[in-house]
């Protein structure tokens, strides 16, 4: 019976969209029900099975999730996509040595042969959704454990998830919607034979570099192609030359007419995570416990990186992509805390809450004790959780290079333990391991490293408590008198993980009697030092509050609906697929400053300075300003770069299509602007804008300064 009341509510809630339909990451296979009267009354000149079908081809079928954490869009029918040059970063860099140095001098193949192949890359499309929530929850009852609960659930996934993709090669993902109000399967298709076809050295695709990044204006041409290959025919298949170009259901319609401010705007992707309904004591964590702490950590990386780029062009390579990883969250967490204290956040969720109390005491007294419990819990919570990041921060997310490559050593050691040797099995993972370590190499360099190892053991020791200092601190005062940088030399002395022929040769000579030489190990040591404290100290207990967390999420959301039945909710982002629909549109930033909607050469040549890498305009393109050689892509006597909307979007939405009132692509998502970057906590229709590349610039690139016209003969160009 609550079962149902709540979903009732979930429909009653949705379908009260109000009139400005800036915010909202909206399920596509409910537009029909809840969307598409507003989308075509702002403009929108399609209908909801034009979005979203399983009977036809539809623009979903144009949409792919790129690698692991990106959106790509078809635009031929010949496999090609187009994704952000920031999602292809890896594959460029990856292709990039000195001699070719494809992340400074950009890279076309000519033809289908010249394009490079990827391993590992993949893309995903969205064969179907359906509502499962009745048999998820099938065999759950009120008053019922958690435990108990979760089992049954649990169980269920795991059964819709087989019968939906038996006998077929098809992928099944199941996921929990407004916070296990509601579940969805998505059942996927993944080609895994996608090769590098083109992108624009990084003066063009990363101009501005950090400086620029979540920013507006901006002047950057964020894009790469690459061509999805299938077998004879049209099936995913592995690597191979006799594969051939993908053949798409659907591939997205290139437009010519540009934008104008208060254009309509449909952005159609993946965004990754947001949380729209959490308590004041969420973002209160983030705001003064977590983000600074983090913060600090990735400016000192950073600082230690740029540093030696600076120094060394191979350095600058190596490190070119672990750069960005650490940089762009580092400025989103600035930008998100800035964005929220501006928008006294924390005050108006406090001021909602009390609301909802009194609310809740005279309507709904079983939901009154929520918040009390939420206090509670993150009282403690925030302290684990800054731990976990910080954890991560250390080894995980680009921190000690060494003792991360000596922690993938604990795969072997584990089947080298049992009494019995599966021999097979050893020389699957000692192959993989291989792999791992000589793509380790090529990007690391050893001074580097060490100082970045140095700079975080004092860090670590200094702002996380006590009670969580791994048991390596104890050598460190003792032997050392407290000084990391003596305990580090030591460190990179007598460890074999900073010497590939060593690394390699352990690998595939190991054995039973080489546990004993990686137990002496001391990068081995020093991450087993902190994988206790985590596994032992950190995680039980943070998975205990995660659990009680989940449990709290899934009531306070059916309650929020309740509680403000004339509310628009749309389920929070968890990367799957979503539509944002807007407008083109400027804002103001602040005091006597006001953004225009889009931007152009112009902006790119004044930013124009040589001794600043991520400003370096190149020759060809100064050439073609110089000359004014624009061809059909000339607007005003200049050619438009990028645009700015109030689609909402996040982390995931990178490289999504943007599309135009008729669904025809004119322009590829890549950032927010600074002002907005809170909008996964808390959105601001007044600041929050979508930054886009607008795809004349794209075909301005291809065909003028690349010389690689020829791919756009492959598209479907509306003038």
């Amino acid at each position: 019976m609550i079962r149902k009341l709540v979903l009732s509510i979930i429909a009653l809630t949705i379908i009260q969209i109000q009139s400005r339909a800036d915010e909202g990451m909206w399920i596509p296979m409910l537009l029909q029900k809840y969307n598409i009267e507003q989308m075509q009354e702002m403009g929108f000149k399609l209908t909801a099975e034009d979005v979203y079908s399983v009977n036809q081809a539809c623009l979903k079928d144009a949409v792919v999730i790129f690698g692991r954490g990106c959106t790509g869009e078809l635009i031929s029918d010949k496999g090609l996509i187009v994704t952000n040059h920031h999602c292809g970063y890896g594959q460029i860099q990856y292709h990039s040595s000195v001699e070719n140095d494809y992340l400074t001098n950009g890279f076309w193949a000519m033809s289908q042969e010249e394009e490079l192949v990827n391993p590992g890359l993949s893309v995903t499309f969205l064969k179907r959704m359906d509502d499962v929530t009745d048999a998820v929850l099938e065999g759950t009852t009120e008053g019922m454990e958690d435990k108990e609960r979760n089992k049954v659930i649990a169980a269920n996934i795991k059964a819709i998830k087989e019968e939906a993709v038996k006998d077929t090669h098809y992928k099944a993902v199941l996921k929990p919607f407004f916070h296990g109000n509601q579940y969805f399967l998505f059942v996927n298709e993944i080609y895994k034979d996608v090769r590098l076809v083109g992108a624009p050295p990084s003066a063009i695709g990363k101009f501005g570099g950090d400086t620029d990044n979540w920013m507006w204006p901006r002047h950057t041409g964020d894009f790469s192609m690459f061509r999805i290959y299938a077998d004879k025919d049209n099936k995913p298949a592995e690597y191979s030359a006799d594969n051939v170009p993908y053949k798409p259901g659907k591939h997205f319609s290139v437009s010519m007419k540009g934008v104008q401010e208060g254009d309509f705007t449909m952005v159609f992707g993946y965004p990754g995570s947001t949380y729209q309904y959490v308590p004041s004591y969420h973002l209160e964590m983030l705001t003064e416990t977590v983000n600074p702490k983090l913060i600090d950590v990735r400016t000192e990386k950073l600082n230690i990186m740029n540093r030696y780029q600076e120094a060394d062009p191979a350095v600058r390579i190596k490190y070119a992509a672990k750069n960005a990883r650490i940089s762009n969250s580092w400025k989103r967490w600035i930008g998100e805390n800035r964005g929220l204290e501006i928008l006294d956040a924390i005050n108006k969720k406090q001021k909602q809450e009390e609301a909802f109390v009194k609310w809740a005491k005279v309507k709904a007294p079983e939901y009154v004790d929520l918040l009390s419990k939420y206090k509670s819990i993150y009282k403690d919570y925030a302290n684990y959780n800054l731990t976990y990041g910080y954890y991560r921060e250390m080894i995980r997310s680009n921190g000690m290079e060494l003792v991360y490559l000596a922690s993938q050593m604990e795969a072997l050691k584990a089947i080298y333990e049992g009494e019995e040797v599966n021999e097979d099995a050893a020389n699957a993972v000692k192959a993989k391991l291989v792999e791992r370590a000589e793509r380790f190499f090529k990007d690391y360099y050893k001074p580097l490293d060490k100082e970045i190892s140095a700079q975080l053991l004092g860090m670590y020791a200094s702002n996380i408590d006590k009670a969580f200092q791994p048991e390596i601190y104890t050598l460190i005062n003792s032997k050392y008198k407290g000084n990391v940088e003596k305990y580090v030399d030591y460190l990179y002395k007598k460890s074999i993980f900073d010497d590939k022929d060593l690394v390699l040769d352990f690998i595939n000579n190991f054995s039973s009697k080489s546990i004993k030489a990686l137990e002496k190990d001391p990068a081995y040591v020093l991450n087993n030092s902190f994988e206790t404290v985590y596994t032992d100290k950190v995680y039980p207990q943070l998975n205990k509050y995660r659990s009680e967390l989940a449990v709290l999420n899934k009531d306070y959301m059916a309650a929020q609906m309740k509680f403000e039945s004339d509310k628009v909710f749309y389920p929070d982002a968890n990367f799957t697929l979503r539509v944002s629909y807007g407008q083109v549109k400027g804002y103001t930033a602040r005091d006597a400053v006001y953004y225009k909607h889009s931007t152009s050469l112009e902006g790119i040549m004044e930013k124009d300075n040589p001794d600043i890498y991520d400003y370096r305009v190149p020759a060809k393109l100064k050439e073609l300003y110089k000359n004014k050689d624009y061809g059909r892509y000339e607007v005003d006597g200049s050619v438009p770069v990028c645009f700015a909307a109030t689609n909402h979007t996040t982390g995931g939405n990178s490289g999504s299509p943007v599309l135009n009132a008729e669904g025809h692509l004119i322009g590829i998502n890549f950032d927010r602007a600074w002002e907005g970057v809170m909008s996964d906590l808390m959105f601001n229709p007044d600041q929050c804008r979508n930054i886009s590349l607008d795809i004349r610039y794209v075909l301005f690139i291809v065909d003028k300064f690349a010389g690689a016209g020829y791919l756009l003969d492959e598209m479907t160009i509306v003038e």
